[in-house]
């Protein structure tokens, strides 16, 4: 099979997901934002249609699980916290917060809950179950990541506190992350005998070598180890906002 036939099997379009982005786009237009906000919210577009409408979701499908992972990361990790970034900052509001325990248990369980065997076989091959877990995935995304990057600075946890909150999350995503890759078991049986509508399986177990044991591997990789390196970034970004916040006497 030609690349570029492969490629046209496995690209798609989600007629949803591409309406809920131009209707986000012409909403955040109306709002006369500022540069950094326009990359930001951009950069959000861009994750959300790579995780929805693009090949990733085609071979997500019930094709590959390391094609699941990776839509799965894109959803919790990239679109929800771009998003807020997107978002105008806002002060003088009531010091209101989502208790920081629930919300983090949100963004922990959005990794656990949907790698529960049934869970996700079902996602893998009922659409609708499927919808289910893409909306819940973005919500609890944004459940978790609010109390560190809320617009209004009364609603965010102190920096340091941020540093904890994200670095004990990367820990959860790391233990799932290598008890998934080293598991002999599969943890989406769906992806071992996967249906073969587009006829590209030979393609992605054959030419590109992604045997069952490899993909599970990979999808195990991808939680542990980009996951961490997005909650790297932003510990980083919250020391850096203490020193900037911290009086010049408490940092000498």
């Amino acid at each position: 099979m030609t690349t570029l036939l492969f490629l046209d099997r496995i690209w798609t379009w989600d007629l949803i997901a591409v309406a809920i982005a131009s209707a986000a786009v012409t909403v955040f237009a109306l709002s006369r934002p500022t540069l950094p906000r326009v990359v930001a919210f951009g950069a959000a577009v861009v994750a959300f249609m790579l995780a929805l409408s693009s090949p990733i979701a085609t071979l997500a499908d019930g094709y590959l699980f390391s094609a699941h992972m990776l839509q799965h990361l894109l959803l919790v990790l990239v679109v929800p916290p771009l998003v807020l970034l997107a978002l105008p900052a806002r002060t003088g509001a009531r010091p209101r917060r989502l208790p920081a325990l629930a919300a983090w248990g949100l963004g922990v369980g959005a990794m656990w809950l949907w790698h529960a065997p049934a869970l996700c076989n079902a996602a893998a091959t009922n659409g609708l179950v499927h919808r289910v877990q893409e909306a819940s995935l973005l919500a609890m995304g944004v459940g978790f990541w609010w109390p560190v990057l809320a617009r209004d600075p009364a609603r965010r946890l102190s920096p340091l506190s941020s540093v904890i909150y994200l670095f004990t999350a990367c820990i959860a995503c790391t233990i799932l992350g290598i008890a998934v890759a080293l598991s002999p078991v599969q943890v989406c049986s769906v992806y071992v005998h996967p249906v073969d509508p587009l006829g590209i399986l030979p393609v992605l177990r054959g030419d590109l070598g992604l045997t069952v044991e490899r993909d599970q591997q990979l999808g195990g990789l991808l939680m542990w180890v980009p996951a961490c390196v997005v909650y790297l970034v932003a510990i980083l970004a919250s020391l850096r906002r203490f020193y900037r916040e911290a009086p010049a006497a408490e940092v000498t």
